[in-house]
């Protein structure tokens, strides 16, 4: 009997407290990292996301790039409905510190796999046009804007290596059918919109296999003019 109490006693001293632990709530620390979790149930880890995902890398890019991203989602120039969902609310000085912490983040990038159904036709076209580019056509080499190492220049152009191929088309492609749009004056919209479906498959299938540089880093600046003018970019 005396056995019995006591296992009663000890079962109601641990019921009592499971209650008291569920009354009080666990403790959430309020901080950026925190605060931008989940980003990383699309965007991966940090942030990082492997070469195989669809969804772009976020740590590293530069802040200015990053913020103009996150306005243009919010202020309707880009459109997905789930980022639209979590950024709708959020004010310039918050979109601004989420795009400083991403780009602070200075993270290892997966292996690049030199493996492509890309013809070698295919993949001639695409170093050309990111190279050289397509002067009859009004079209500039990427490496004018995005930079000789094509890892971005600051403070707001994009690296265009170890993005998924699939990601890179997709969004060359938004811009040839006006569905993404940037701050005036949109230069990659009159820029894409000079590319054909085919120059953007061969861009996206030789980005897709460079490796990245041993400084991944964006440059500070570029050696000559923007080639066309761009928003968000600062006037020089």
């Amino acid at each position: 009997m005396r056995r019995a109490l006591r296992l009663l006693a000890l079962g109601l001293l641990l019921a009592v407290q499971a209650v008291a632990n569920a009354a009080t709530p666990a403790t959430v620390p309020d901080t950026i990292e925190q605060r931008v979790a989940a980003c990383i149930a699309c965007h991966g880890r940090e942030g990082a996301t492997t070469n195989a995902g669809y969804f772009p890398r976020l740590a590293g890019k530069p802040a200015g790039y990053l913020f103009n991203q996150l306005v243009s989602f919010r202020d309707g120039r880009r459109f997905n409905s789930d980022m639209a969902y979590m950024v709708q609310h959020l004010s310039d000085a918050y979109l601004r510190e989420m795009a400083e912490y991403f780009a602070g983040l200075q993270l290892p990038y997966p292996p690049v796999s030199p493996v492509s159904d890309a013809t070698p036709e295919q993949q001639r076209r695409g170093r050309q046009l990111v190279r050289e580019g397509d002067a009859a056509r009004g079209i500039p080499a990427c490496v004018q804007c995005h930079g000789a190492a094509l890892t971005g220049v600051q403070p707001a152009i994009p690296g265009l290596l170890g993005l998924p191929r699939l990601y890179v088309s997709s969004q060359l492609g938004a811009w040839l059918t006006n569905e993404r749009h940037a701050m005036a004056p949109d230069c990659m919209a009159d820029i894409g919109r000079r590319m054909s479906t085919a120059d953007i498959n061969a861009v996206a299938s030789w980005l897709a296999v460079q490796p990245m540089p041993a400084d991944t880093r964006p440059a500070a600046s570029l050696p000559a003019p923007l080639p066309v003018k761009c928003g968000g970019m600062p006037a020089k």
